[in-house]
């Protein structure tokens, strides 16, 4: 048994080696970016009719199924459409992405507290992207490292 001992502890070294090289910061980060952007950007697109007109059976879900308290039908239907269009672009584009995610975390709890109350296992998962990108940023591949290398870099 303990010959096997070695054995089972490379093996085990080596899958860790080899998860964090496949899974680096940078694959994960961008991976969770493009998940919410394909989420909710798939939601947004539900809401409005060609590129950009607010659809009467988003107005309608919100008045009859969502309602949602402290505001008006119209104004969440378009509040919502705008926030799935734009916040989804900054995820994929990496700009301001602690911001973005913040944004559809915030909509994520109203769906899970106000609308949805079944659907833990769902919203659980997108916060868990949610917060995975507000605690390490959006990574390497995105605008905020750009622009963090230039505005931030070391004075010399």
């Amino acid at each position: 048994m303990n010959a096997r001992l070695p054995t089972l502890s490379h093996a085990h070294q080596a899958l860790i080696h080899g998860a964090g090289r496949l899974f680096s910061d940078t694959v994960l980060l961008l991976a969770a970016r493009l998940a919410l952007a394909g989420i909710f950007w798939r939601s947004g697109r539900t809401k409005v009719d060609g590129w950009f007109t607010l659809s009467d059976s988003a107005v309608a879900l919100f008045a009859e199924e969502y309602q949602l308290p402290w505001v008006e039908p119209g104004q969440a239907a378009l509040l919502a459409a705008l926030a799935e269009h734009a916040l989804p672009i900054l995820l994929i584009l990496g700009l301001a992405t602690r911001y973005a995610s913040m944004g559809l975390l915030v909509m994520t709890l109203v769906i899970q507290f106000l609308v949805y109350p079944d659907a833990w296992p769902t919203h659980l998962s997108w916060l868990c992207l949610q917060a995975l990108i507000l605690a390490r940023g959006a990574g390497a591949l995105s605008v905020d490292a750009m622009l963090s290398k230039r505005l931030f870099r070391p004075m010399q």
